[in-house]
């Protein structure tokens, strides 16, 4: 279980010092129709002949890695970190607390 705050001091790259940045998860936008590779796959499939390229039937991964987006509050710049691996993460939960008696 990975918890991340919604908010964090770091390095901004176009103000040149640390500021207060703003913290998102990055999710990937739809595919374009017009990328090369696109072009190019749609392309080898007309016509006769069947699929032409493998389709990944087996996967080998179990999780992807997490990549926080990172915005400047001052600037706005905009910056991307990879972390690791994992399977549940929570951006600005509650945070653990030592020696705290349970609540219910």
């Amino acid at each position: 279980m990975v918890n991340i705050p919604k908010a964090r001091n770091t390095f901004c790259a176009r103000c040149n010092k640390h500021c207060k940045m703003k913290v998102t998860q990055y999710k990937k936008s739809a595919e374009s129709k017009t990328a090369q590779g696109r072009r190019r796959y749609d392309r080898k499939q007309q016509g006769f002949g069947g699929q032409s390229k493998p389709i990944l039937r087996r996967k080998a991964k179990t999780t992807k890695k997490l990549v926080l987006r990172v915005e400047c509050s001052v600037c706005k710049w905009k910056h991307q970190v990879p972390i690791k691996r994992t399977k549940h993460f929570e951006l600005g939960g509650e945070k653990k607390r030592k020696g705290q008696m349970i609540q219910f």
